[in-house]
């Protein structure tokens, strides 16, 4: 009896020590994670360190409870690869590396993701993968990229060549699917010296402009469906509805993306450089008088429509980006420094510890699906708005770098 008692005292203290210790860690870790951060930083690792403090770990972004394979990761994590080379703190390359290690298993194999839907904005975060691999050597990551280049090999396509957003999605080109697909397709066929493809990279971006484009405005139409067979589908055109102020940003950012690797002695630059001064003409003339542009581009007096923060960040990258690039004109640098200020003037929040929050984030839109999304006025301004959402918070990291603010 006493040795029983004996061992339920251990017990007891063994609790107390656990206990104790848990709440000890979990204080120095929240004590660690709400450090101050400083307005002396750029407004990139500003952001950054806040997407950390909020994310301590990289799998975390998309507001998600368990790992997953995402573009939305993509896109945040090669912000932050972006910064490392800015800066000599190692700490967001290493944030972005970890996501690449927990998520490519020993074997290569990649969580959560399945070849067969043949989705291609699964794409995005090879571009994370590659850097790893470029830096580690590691076959496990040499597999995963391999794996995601079959996927390309053997992704569907419309009968001119253009990709499918994805398999349950047939026949369907999305602007979306520019981002998603060709910067990973090129830096993938730059690395493992596969020139030939480039011709096929630069076809995207111009099969895309041409079915999408609207000659009046020379805004780009979200959707284009080949056979004109859904909802959303103009019965003639193809086109979807509205001109969706992130859906034209993907495109932009992808544009601008591309030009900086594409070989200078490429025939297609040419072409690319054309599309994004098309592209930049035509959405200037919607920016309004705070630098921010619309959820529907060009229904900014519309009840209900509303600035919209990954579309005004995304503008502002690409733009400032061309003309970094050269590609665009110097005049259109304004443009981009006053939709970076309408950004923090109206968009950002900072809290007592420095934290940055972005705001005014559309948290999801797409065509079709179910519950069915008809690519109307009315749908897009219906879909919620959260607060730093990635597919705000990768762009703003990317336009406070181009604009070294």
């Amino acid at each position: 009896m006493k040795e029983k008692r004996k061992l339920r005292d251990y017990y007891k203290i063994f609790a107390i020590i656990f206990i104790t210790a848990f709440l000890v860690a979990g204080f120095i870790f929240n004590k660690k994670n709400s450090e101050t951060i400083s307005s002396d930083l750029k407004w990139s690792e500003r952001m950054a360190l806040s997407v950390m403090q909020r994310n301590p770990e990289p799998w975390q972004l998309e507001f998600n409870d368990k790992p997953k394979w995402s573009y939305t990761h993509g896109l945040v994590l090669s912000s932050f690869i972006e910064l490392s080379k800015k800066v000599t703190d190692q700490k967001y390359y290493e944030y972005a590396e970890r996501y690449a290690n927990i998520m490519v298993e020993d074997d290569g194999s990649i969580q959560t993701y399945d070849i067969a839907d043949f989705n291609i904005d699964h794409l995005s975060a090879g571009n994370v993968v590659l850097t790893v691999y470029q830096k580690t050597k590691d076959e496990k990551y040499l597999k995963a990229l391999q794996t995601l280049r079959k996927q390309i090999e053997w992704q569907p396509r419309t009968t001119d060549g253009g990709f499918w957003h994805k398999l349950r999605y047939p026949w369907q080109m999305w602007l979306d699917g520019l981002y998603m697909g060709s910067p990973f397709y090129l830096n993938y066929s730059l690395e493992f010296d596969d020139q030939e493809c480039l011709d096929d990279i630069v076809n995207q971006f111009v099969l895309m402009e041409k079915h999408a484009r609207d000659p009046k405005s020379g805004l780009l139409y979200h959707g284009w469906d080949e056979s004109a067979v859904q909802e959303w589908a103009d019965p003639e055109t193809g086109l979807s509805e509205n001109f969706w102020g992130r859906a034209i940003g993907w495109y932009a950012m992808a544009l601008v993306d591309v030009l900086e690797s594409l070989p200078k002695n490429h025939s297609g630059r040419g072409q690319l450089s054309d599309i994004l001064n098309r592209l930049v003409e035509a959405i200037v003339p919607y920016q309004d008088k705070t630098g921010l542009w619309y959820q529907v581009v060009d229904m900014g007096e519309k009840d209900g429509n509303y600035l919209e923060a990954s579309a005004s960040c995304m503008f502002a990258y690409s733009i400032a980006k061309g003309v970094n690039l050269g590609v665009l004109d110097k005049k259109y640098w304004k443009n981009a420094e006053m939709c970076f200020d309408g950004i923090i003037n109206n968009l950002i929040e900072v809290d007592e510890n420095g934290a940055v929050s972005i705001t005014n984030v559309c948290s999801v839109a797409g065509l079709g699906g179910n519950p069915y999304r008809d690519g109307s006025f009315e749908y897009y301004i219906s879909e919620p708005k959260r607060n730093n959402d990635p597919k705000a918070t990768g762009p703003f990291i990317l336009a406070s770098i181009e604009l070294d603010k």
